[in-house]
C-alpha cells in the first residue's frame, strides 16, 4: 500500500473528511512548523549548518500534503512523476530547475 492510500484509509477510519481548502490551509500550517524548526535551529539563518527539523513535523507536513491530494482526487505518485519530468526538462533546456518566473 502506498503512502496516499494509507492516509486515505486513516482519514476514512477516523471520519476526517474535509474540504480541499481546509486541507491546503492545514498544509501551510504544517510547513510553517518546519520553517519554525529551521528558524530556531539556525538562529534565523545565521548558522545554516545547524539546521534541524523534527521528523514528526516532517511527517505532519507529508500527511497534510497527501490529504490534500486525496481531497482533490489527485494521485500523488502521478503528480510527483509529472513534476520530475518538468524539472528534468527545465534542467536539460536551461541548466536550471527553476521556472524563471
Amino acid at each position: 500500500m502506498n503512502a496516499q492510500q494509507r492516509v486515505a484509509e486513516f482519514l476514512a477510519t477516523y471520519e476526517m473528511d474535509s474540504d480541499p481548502a481546509y486541507r491546503v490551509l492545514d498544509l501551510a500550517s504544517e510547513v510553517g512548523e518546519l520553517a519554525k524548526d529551521v528558524n530556531a535551529s539556525t538562529d534565523y539563518g545565521d548558522e545554516p549548518d545547524a539546521v534541524a527539523v523534527n521528523s514528526d513535523e516532517l511527517g505532519d507536513a507529508l500527511f497534510a500534503l497527501l490529504a490534500v491530494a486525496e481531497s482533490l482526487d489527485v494521485d500523488a505518485d502521478e503528480a510527483l512523476d509529472e513534476a520530475l519530468v518538468k524539472y528534468r526538462d527545465r534542467i536539460e533546456e536551461t541548466g536550471d530547475p527553476g521556472s524563471g518566473e
